[in-house]
This record gives structure tokens, sequence and C-alpha cells, in this order.
């Protein structure tokens, strides 16, 4: 069989870089692990991209408490490279592209629009080791779109029937669209890691009985009063809280991500 072109190869390994955090439905956490797992990534020494692609509710910057000169809204108003808004963040040590806080100006994009955005952090991602998007809760075309920038999804859930039936449906949509989409699951707020255990087998079992496969788990982040104190602040929690039980939770998750290959 032949080989693929090492330009085609190159550009399929720098894609794998792109990690989107996604989830069925709002309340789950999402952001927050995003911004947290960037934060330990860049811990590990890794040049990270946090890149804020819930388009209708973006908050990155908000949890974070920035005030970015530039974000999503001023390159879509202005059709300029998505590179300007890049924001480093020098107490976390990772980069941002913050959404655009307070309004809905991107929640009405054009599929051509969001795939424009999406072939924007594909074309970041070599200067990154990891480029983290969060992208905005449920199954529309936005979502999935940014959700199949290249690498692999991580669904977040948690232990309530509405996240784990919404969780299900969005990996019912990524199967569809791909026989074998790159998915991994992440327990969100569990009380113990026993329940969180369980949380991921309620899941399993749907998916293999009904889609003949599951994807596997990527981690499990107890729920931890120490997180909504952080957010309270507007502060990373692995600053504010570092020896907390979530945030030993997201590092673990942090370090089971496999390096781009």
């Amino acid at each position: 069989m032949a080989r693929a072109p090492a330009s085609l190869n190159a550009r399929r390994n720098e894609a794998r870089r792109i990690v989107a955090v996604a989830s069925g439905k709002g309340g789950v956490g999402k952001t927050w692990l995003a911004i947290t797992l960037s934060h330990a990534l860049a811990r590990q020494g890794k040049r990270v991209l946090l890149f804020d692609g819930d388009l209708g509710l973006a908050n990155v910057d908000i949890q974070l408490g920035l005030m970015p000169e530039h974000d999503l809204g001023a390159v879509i108003a202005h059709g300029t490279d998505l590179d300007v808004a890049v924001t480093p963040v020098a107490a976390t040590g990772f980069d941002v592209v913050a959404g655009k806080s307070g309004s809905g100006q991107l929640s009405s994009l054009s599929r051509q629009e969001v795939t424009g955005l999406r072939q924007g952090i594909i074309d970041l991602a070599p200067r990154y080791d990891h480029v983290v998007v969060d992208i905005g809760a449920g199954i529309d075309a936005t979502q999935l779109i940014l959700a199949s920038a290249g690498g692999p999804a991580l669904v977040v859930v948690t232990d309530e029937p509405t996240s784990l039936t919404d969780a299900y449906a969005f990996i019912k949509v990524a199967s569809r669209l791909s026989p074998r989409p790159d998915l991994k699951v992440v327990v969100n707020m569990a009380t113990t890691r026993a329940e969180g255990e369980r949380t991921y087998a309620t899941l399993r079992r749907a998916c293999e009985s009904f889609l003949k496969f599951s994807p596997p788990l990527a981690g499990i982040v107890r729920r931890d009063a120490k997180v909504k104190d952080a957010i309270r602040h507007q502060v990373p929690l692995l600053t504010r809280h570092p020896n907390a039980d979530a945030a030993r939770d997201v590092e673990a998750l942090a370090a089971g991500l496999a390096p781009p290959p």
C-alpha cells in the first residue's frame, strides 16, 4: 500500500495536537475543565493554546479575569487572521483566544464562517504542543464542526440523567459523521471515583447496546467545593488551590493525554 505524502502526514500530526472539550448539555463544568486542563498541560512544560469556541456563551475570559485587546468578535468583524486574537496569559503560562463575552454576535455564524474558524485553529496548531478548544454544549452543526478539527474530543458528563442522555446523543451524532470518532469520556463532579466509574459504566452500556462501540474513559474529576471558590475569584484552580482533589484529578487527566505523534 502506498504511503501518504509526507506533507499529508505532517498536517495530520498537527491536527492531532487539537483537543476539543465538548458536552451534550450545559452546566457540567466544561469550560472550567478546558481552562484547568490547559493550565495543567502548561505546568507540564507544554506550549498550550486555549480557544474559546463556545460561540453562543463564551466565558473563558471571565473565568480567567481577562480583558483581551482582541477577541473572536474582532476577527470576524474585521476579517483579520486568528492569530491577532491570541492573548498570552503570563499567570498561567498558556495563550488564549477569547470569544465575544456578553454578545450573541458569534452564535449566528454561517457554516462557512465556522469552518473558517476551524481551519484557523488548525493553522495555529503547529506553534503549540496542544490546542484545547472549548466548544459550546449541544449537537448543532457549529459544535460538530469545531469538534472535528482533528484530534480527540473529550465528552464531559456528570451523573445527572439529562447529562448522560445528552452525552449519548453527542456520541451518536459524532459516530454518524465518522465511523470511528476519536472520543473520550470525562466524568466531572463525581462524589467519589467509584461513583464516577458507575456513571461511565452507564454511558458505556448505552453506547455498546445501541452504537456497538463505546468511547474510553479518559478521567474522573471529583466534586470539590474549591472549584466554585476559584471560579468566584476568577483565579485558576491550580493557582488558588493546587492541592485540591479536583486539581490532582485534572493533572492526572492531562498526564494521560497521549502526546501528538
